[in-house]
């Protein structure tokens, strides 16, 4: 009955082209999702609605971002921040799937506590560790051929035993001859100690002495296992003036036999006066020594409650296999009431798993208040702020 008119036939055509391009358009919208052009196009607006979508490739994404900012020993260390998990291969991460909101609120948490007034300060301190210093002096007697060292005292000693103190002595070296060495009286739990022992290296004539390094090692001595060195000294003689007793302040250094570079832990406390409660939580460690054969470790972390010399109750993380640098993010809860605070020792061990042997000690921290400078800062920081996670790196010592 009715006849289309040309015009009415262009109409209908455009009306059918321009719905085919319309969905043409939503189609490739769908399939696209939200592409980088997109994004750059939609602004920081667009962003903020995609994160709060918390989905699995926006919570990688974020993680990664900060794992570059985190420092680490190796050049490819997963510092995401999962708890209980270590760096693993491939083959660990297809078989173990890991949950997207459990990842983001352990990332949030390590941030957090990174972020803690004092930590990077601390750190930067821990670099530059303060095992104290020692006076001493030296002089040569030309008539007798002799020289003379005498060993006054030192200051500042880290403490190396359980009761947060050390038992220390020193040995005397000329190097390079290391078979002969003279040693000062052992002076028992004292951080301060005052020997004002004097050696003597007689027949000696001074073209030779000239020649020799003075070395001296303080340790803190051991009655039932290795002692422990606590730090050392070297002084080339060739650049001394013997004609006259010379008198010398030296700050200790980490021993040259690696005892000094046995990695980092960043770990924080909170002190609860109400509950009478200490919480510790194991964040990470870095540049852990490796201990086995293959050139890594299977660390794990010991922490110990210690009342006066007694032990009182002792916890510990899981071993991350192969791996210097394991992020554990473990927590765990300890009763101390405040009467005994001044008397409590938290002692840190950070320990290398072995299965066909007895497990070897990695290096090891004492909390309290008398323990070594940056530990009795630490300590004090968790008194002076109750209720809050204070984190700091500490450096693992023998």
């Amino acid at each position: 009955m009715f006849k289309d008119t040309p015009k009415d036939s262009f109409a209908l055509d455009v009306a059918l082209v321009s719905a085919a391009v319309v969905i043409c358009l939503v189609a490739m919208v769908a399939m696209c999702g939200i592409c980088k052009w997109c994004q750059r196009k939609l602004g920081k607006r667009h962003k903020s609605s995609l994160e709060a979508v918390n989905t699995p490739d926006s919570n990688r994404g974020r993680n990664e971002k900060k794992a570059i900012k985190l420092p680490t020993g190796n050049k490819s260390v997963n510092t995401t921040p999962v708890q209980g998990q270590g760096p693993q291969d491939d083959s660990d991460r297809r078989t173990e799937p890991r949950s997207s909101v459990s990842d983001l609120v352990n990332s949030l948490t390590s941030e957090m506590l990174m972020l803690s007034p004092g930590s990077e300060e601390d750190h930067e301190g821990s670099s530059r560790e303060n095992l104290g210093r020692i006076q001493f002096s030296v002089g040569y007697n030309f008539q007798e051929s002799t020289f003379t060292v005498k060993i006054m005292k030192a200051v500042e000693l880290p403490a190396k035993d359980f009761s947060g103190t050390s038992d220390p002595f020193v040995k005397i070296y000329l190097l390079p001859d290391k078979k002969h060495k003279l040693e000062t009286k052992v002076k028992r739990k004292n951080l301060n100690p005052h020997w004002n022992e004097t050696f003597l290296f007689e027949g000696f004539p001074y073209e030779k002495v000239v020649q020799r390094v003075l070395y001296l090692q303080v340790l803190d001595y051991d009655r039932f296992s290795r002692n422990d060195p606590i730090g050392e000294v070297s002084l080339p003689l060739n650049k001394v003036d013997l004609t006259q007793t010379q008198t010398f302040w030296k700050e200790l250094k980490p021993c040259s036999d690696g005892s000094g570079s046995r990695g980092e832990l960043l770990l924080s406390l909170c002190y609860n006066p109400t509950a009478n409660t200490i919480t510790v939580n194991i964040i990470k460690a870095r540049n852990l020594k490796a201990m086995d054969i293959g050139g890594t470790s299977d660390p794990y972390v010991k922490v110990w409650l210690m009342y006066k010399d007694k032990k009182v109750e002792k916890k510990k993380t899981v071993v991350m296999k192969r791996c210097l640098n394991p992020i554990f993010n473990e927590s765990f809860l300890f009763d101390v009431p405040t009467e005994i605070l001044r008397e409590t020792t938290i002692i840190i061990t950070v320990m290398d798993k072995d299965k066909l042997s007895r497990n070897d000690v990695i290096g090891k921290i004492y909390l309290s208040w008398k323990s070594g400078p940056g530990e009795v800062k630490h300590w004090k920081d968790m008194i002076g702020r109750p209720r809050h996670n204070v984190a700091q790196w500490h450096q693992l010592k023998a």
